[in-house]
């Protein structure tokens, strides 16, 4: 199983001092005493420079000894290791990743845009230098699919679908938890760690956002005049049988229908009334 290994280097202070006199004191030794044979300890002393390297804070270093795998340096500091390694570096900050909106599929096949927002950092060294040849790119590539994933998964809205109880526009936590975990799965092969994924741009398509908006429109106003509607019936069964109960006066069927009628026009207009003042009698 590939597994990430915690590399424990030498200091490097101490490394330095060594490697300091391994140089300085044969150098001395050639100009003054002229042994040329200590030149050796100073290629020596040389080649040792190559060891050091420096790991900055929520940064680390992965170690390779001709093609073989030796660990990863996560602590920060000054090190000395062996001048033969291979050292990569790799940051194991947080970073976000916002995406270009894109163009999806939705469950209905609405053409619409989704844009999200990703926060991720490398939790296994391992896999991000080696089972992924970059590992940044395969963030954004597979995050792009897995938007297209979701978009296939629900549909924008519940005007096609009436039956959906969840909708990308109002799903909510719900549909970024989804999108998290598709996330946390696609990217578990690079060793990433998916933080948190959101959806942060979402509307439809150019081409039929016009459409789109124009029915959200008339579903609105009918949804208004429903209520108009419903509204303007309790009022005229309210009154209808206030007068009953108060007796203030008698209506026959034929009146009940004129005054149902005039009360439903003024209540449901979505205009002010012009009233016609009735100097005669109820039938004329």
């Amino acid at each position: 199983m590939k597994e990430e290994k915690i590399y424990s280097p030498a200091s490097g202070y101490i490394a330095l001092f060594i490697v300091l006199l391994m140089i300085i004191i044969p150098v001395l030794g050639v100009i003054f005493a002229k042994m040329i044979f200590l030149t050796i300890f100073i290629l020596f002393g040389l080649f040792g420079i190559a060891g050091f390297v420096i790991v900055n804070p929520n940064e680390s270093s992965v170690l390779v000894l001709f093609g073989a795998y030796k660990g990863t340096i996560k602590k920060n500091g000054f090190f000395w290791v062996n001048p033969f390694f291979t050292k990569t570096r790799i940051s194991l900050r947080a970073r976000n990743l916002d995406s270009e909106p894109i163009k999806v599929n939705d469950k209905v096949g609405n053409p619409i845009m989704i844009g999200v927002v990703l926060v991720w950092k490398v939790e296994n060294t391992y896999k991000a230098a080696f089972d992924v040849d970059d590992y940044s790119h395969f963030v954004d590539i597979q995050s792009e699919a897995a938007v297209r994933k979701l978009g296939g998964h629900y549909p924008y809205d519940n005007f096609d679908d009436e039956e959906a109880e969840i909708t990308l526009r109002s799903g909510g936590e719900e549909v970024n938890h989804v999108l998290e975990e598709e996330l946390r799965e696609r990217l578990e092969i690079a060793g990433i760690n998916v933080m948190e994924a959101r959806i942060a741009y979402l509307a439809y398509a150019s081409e039929i956002a016009g459409a789109m908006l124009r029915r959200q429109q008339a579903t609105a106003i009918v949804a208004a005049r429903f209520k108009i509607v419903e509204g303007a019936v309790s009022m005229v069964e309210m009154a209808l049988d206030q007068l009953k109960d108060k007796k203030l006066i008698e209506l026959d069927q034929e009146q009940k229908a004129t005054m149902v009628s005039n009360l439903m026009v003024v209540l449901c207009s979505d205009k002010d009334a012009s009233p016609v003042i009735n100097t005669g009698t109820l039938h004329h």
